[in-house]
């Protein structure tokens, strides 16, 4: 914990609404005349789009279905660790930047899909803001989340934040259908796996790609059987 370089993490599943939170941040910011360091998470995933998509179709052939961005081995956790440990004692550290689409890249010369060069963080910031998938993991060897000063967590029920990614991953970053729902599919293993203490309401994942259907409340008891036989 740092009082002189504080850090805020706001954390969620992909479409959950932590870069809507990240947007009221920015106004606070701009109010209280406050210099914020953002690091966007997925600046820490450890393969760029094309390298991902060339994983994935390695460990589905391993009979592995469920490798995703949002597992540790698919992210630079110790790293991110690491990075907030150097910001919360010296102000310090090193982060870059992941180019979502054609205009996020534009400006770099590079590839949607692609990382910038790792660049230190400039000096004189008054506190790290970090948002993403990863803010509050932690296993036997890692602890991001004990790094954190103030961690908000983002948990809608799951039907609106797979509605709200597609349309997001639909609309502003060109992906097909089936370039949507392969990695949700993988992911939603890992995810129940990996953010297992998160704050759903028990409820029917009615389909994500028609959002006129309401989803339907459900008994934990149902829940827990529906869980089973899906996986």
């Amino acid at each position: 914990m740092s009082i002189k370089h504080p850090i805020i993490a706001v954390t969620g599943s992909s479409g959950a609404g932590t870069s809507t939170v990240l947007q009221s941040f920015r106004h606070i910011f701009r109010r209280e005349k406050l210099t914020a360091q953002i690091i966007e998470g997925d600046s820490f995933h450890r393969y760029d789009r094309m390298a991902m998509r060339a994983m994935m179709k390695e460990q589905e052939a391993l009979g592995n279905r469920h490798f995703s961005h949002f597992g540790p081995e698919a992210n630079m956790l110790g790293e991110l660790e690491q990075l907030f440990v150097s910001y919360g004692e010296k102000g310090t550290g090193s982060s870059r930047k992941y180019l979502h689409d054609a205009e996020e890249a534009k400006p770099y010369g590079q590839e949607p899909g692609t990382f910038t060069p790792w660049t230190d963080l400039p000096e004189g910031s008054d506190m790290l803001f970090y948002e993403g998938l990863h803010g509050a993991y932690a296993d036997d060897k890692i602890s991001v989340a004990s790094k954190v000063d103030l961690l908000i967590g983002v948990v809608p029920i799951i039907n609106l934040e797979w509605i709200q990614k597609l349309h997001r991953d639909q609309k502003m970053r060109g992906y097909s259908r089936r370039q949507w729902s392969t990695p949700c599919c993988a992911g939603c293993r890992t995810t129940s796996i990996t953010c297992a203490r998160s704050f759903r309401v028990p409820t029917s994942t009615s389909s994500a790609c028609r959002p006129s259907i309401p989803p339907i409340p459900l008994s934990p008891a149902i829940f827990r059987r529906l869980m089973k036989a899906w996986w």
